[in-house]
């Protein structure tokens, strides 16, 4: 049995997922579903790997050893060392191994990635240890995040690019009536990989990120490079070397799909980036390196950069369950979300509640509250915080107590029983008028909120509306029990093409996007120019050929 014929009933049913939009995983999120040894075995992986040089990956041609992740948790070195390869040599790699990959058919490579996947999954818990000591997201964000929820995305995206290689027939008779004849053509139809693909990674989603360009430029066709943040390599190695193994099983050259990793010392971004055989990019990372990646001449690429994401708060019928929502929304994994709100918009007269009108300043208080209640809580704190991915993030924390601005809520060191020396703070709190925009303007990445002051709920909605015309957003959170104003907030950020989320009050937030319903970032603003996983994202990886012969 082929691997796609084993594998052909998880690929409709995540092609209808696809269709449908609604509530589908074919990787449970709960870790008891992957059996009761699972967790133990998955630690002991991940403690074995520690200060050893990692050498699952079936790749040849390195010049050398390095690694330089370090634990939020421990602020200790991993001690794991990777081959590291010059551009020249993965390119090289990737272009002797692109005739044979794209000569499979769609269902041969679909097939062969549905797998990978199945192998992945039982490791979803090493995947999630190595997560938690890179990124310092916590232990079942991570599990969660880099294991099924990624896997999810991973599949939708190879579902995605299976259904768009299918959609048109391989061959047909093609026949004009010419009144007494008939021309008759043969015409066949094929699709043509665009050549060597990159994708670089981030140091705080590793593999969430990462996954969907990978899987898609491989279900296309496209021999891919991973380029990851030398930070946080271990999640996206694994991936990789699971994926090699299977490539080398079915007699295909494992540099099929590469790990690039590199050190900050000898950075190799651009140099892959501005190699003339690289075809395809995909990118999640800051905006500058972005925008520069979109102004490279001949190359399709797929960037996922900064945004400002709002909340504009109109009014609500259960302001604690609100309140409670949108602190942890904010606390979640400290901020280092794309998808975390950062500016809440609040009318200076306050908002109207199922038990009257809240001021402003007593909103700010209880919100205040709220956030404290998270963050001082012995069970929630560090569960939900995380910790710190790296310094510069906590050095933006320190920097914001220099900016002219009330600080409605100080930012405190958060500590943990469990790791002393964790790198972990909770969210600060600063209050703004709204004519203060320097202030607020920019993504603060981070544990870092604005509540800023505005004249009336249409300046609030102004207001984000011009912040993601300008700037781009990726998320927008809104809270009204007027059907008329959301409508009209719904019209408003839809010219900037942002997506809004109504009125959460229970256990999902506007963090969260879901595979096979969420489509992640829009296209349409400045936080990126792709969406994953809509039919752009696979077709531009690919060309339609056509031949005709009489």
């Amino acid at each position: 049995m082929s691997f796609f014929e084993k594998h052909e009933e998880v690929l409709e049913r995540a092609i209808q997922a696809n269709l449908e939009r609604t509530y589908y995983a074919q990787y449970p999120e709960h870790p008891k579903a992957y059996g009761e040894d699972a967790p133990v075995n998955g630690e002991k992986a991940y403690a074995n790997a520690l200060g050893k040089d990692f050498k699952e990956l079936l790749q040849t041609g390195t010049e050398g050893w390095g690694g330089e992740e370090n634990s939020p948790y421990t602020r200790e070195d991993l001690g794991i060392r990777y081959p590291l390869f010059t551009p020249n040599v993965l390119v090289e790699k990737a272009m002797k191994a692109k005739k044979a990959w794209a000569k499979l058919g769609p269902e041969e490579r679909a097939g062969i990635l549905v797998e990978a996947l199945d192998r992945i999954k039982n490791r979803f818990f090493e995947i999630a240890h190595a997560t938690m000591h890179t990124t310092g997201q916590s232990f079942i964000m991570s599990f969660q995040a880099s294991g099924p929820h990624a896997a999810d995305r991973a599949l939708e995206a190879i579902a995605m690019a299976y259904e768009e290689q299918a959609r048109f027939p391989e061959e047909v008779q093609w026949v004009k009536p010419m009144g007494k004849f008939d021309i008759t053509l043969t015409k066949e139809y094929k699709t043509i990989p665009k050549g060597v693909a990159l994708v670089i990674g981030c140091s705080t989603f590793p593999t969430w990120n990462t996954v969907p360009g990978l899987f898609a430029s491989l279900a296309t066709g496209n021999p891919t490079i991973v380029k990851p943040h030398p930070k946080s390599v271990l999640p996206i190695a694994i991936v990789v070397a699971e994926i090699q193994k299977v490539l080398a099983e079915t007699g295909l050259d494992p540099h099929i799909c590469q790990l690039g990793a590199d050190v900050s010392t000898n950075l190799i971004t651009k140099s892959l980036a501005e190699h003339p055989d690289v075809a395809i990019i995909d990118y999640t990372g800051g905006s500058a390196f972005g925008n520069y990646l979109e102004s490279l001449h001949g190359k399709t690429v797929f960037t996922e950069k900064a945004g400002v994401n709002s909340c504009i708060l109109d009014s609500v019928a259960d302001l604690p369950a609100v309140l409670q929502n949108i602190a942890f929304s904010v606390s979640l994994y400290s901020g280092q979300m794309c998808t975390a709100p950062q500016n809440f918009f609040i009318p200076e007269t306050g908002i109207a509640t199922a038990n009257g009108t809240v001021s402003f300043e007593d909103l700010v208080a209880q919100f205040k509250t709220a956030i404290e209640g998270i963050a001082k809580h012995p069970k929630m704190g560090v569960g939900v915080l995380g910790a710190i991915q790296n310094d510069t993030t906590l050095h933006r924390l320190d920097s914001i107590r220099d900016l002219a601005v009330e600080v409605g809520l100080e930012s405190q060191p958060v500590d943990s029983p469990e790791y002393p020396s964790i790198r972990a703070a909770s969210p600060s709190v600063l209050v703004a008028d709204a004519h203060n925009e320097a202030l607020y303007e920019l993504e603060m990445f981070g544990p870092i909120i604005f509540i800023v002051k505005t004249k009336d709920t249409n300046d609030s909605v102004a207001r984000a509306k011009n912040l993601a015309r300008r700037h781009g957003a990726i998320t927008c959170l809104a809270y009204t029990t007027n059907p008329l104003v959301k409508e009209y907030i719904k019209e408003e950020m839809e010219e900037v093409f942002v997506p809004v989320t109504f009125n959460l009050t229970g256990g999902i937030f506007v963090n969260q996007h879901s595979a096979f319903s969420d489509f992640h970032v829009t296209g349409g603003n400045a936080s990126g120019n792709a969406s994953f996983t809509n039919p752009d994202f696979v077709n531009r990886r690919f060309v339609w050929i056509g031949y005709r012969e009489g």
